[in-house]
């Protein structure tokens, strides 16, 4: 089967946090793992060996947040998106532009999966 999506690896994981001081500070200096940037939305993003870890308060739906998202990571999210469509997958947002960082854009998109499981693609795209 050919993977005309083009899923390459893992790109993020999001964990759902309660406290997003404590638990930045406990991702940082306890765990020791890079901070790479925060969002005053209630955002935290750390390096762990080149996959980045994402963590949030309460974002969007409750129900969103009894599982860990995963960011699948794609070369083309356009491309990844149109794909997806084609097989009849409905987007629940459209991939947009998360954050501008050093040489690229970070662009993320959101679906569901068959159990209602939150999932992402993600793409780095140069600038």
């Amino acid at each position: 089967m050919s993977n005309d999506v083009g899923i390459k690896s893992i790109g993020q994981i999001a964990i759902a946090v309660t406290d997003i001081y404590r638990s930045t500070a406990f991702y940082q200096d306890t765990l020791g793992l890079k901070l790479l940037f925060e969002v005053p939305t209630g955002l935290a993003f750390f390096d762990c060996g080149g996959v980045r870890l994402m963590l949030t308060t309460l974002q969007g739906e409750r129900a969103d947040h009894n599982t860990s998202v995963i960011y699948y990571k794609v070369d083309d999210i356009h491309q990844a998106t149109k794909a997806l469509k084609e097989k009849g997958v409905t987007f629940i947002r459209e991939p947009q532009l998360a954050a501008k960082m050093d040489g690229y854009e970070l662009w993320n998109g959101f679906l569901r999966d068959p159990d209602e499981n939150l999932v992402a693609i993600t793409a780095d795209v140069p600038i």
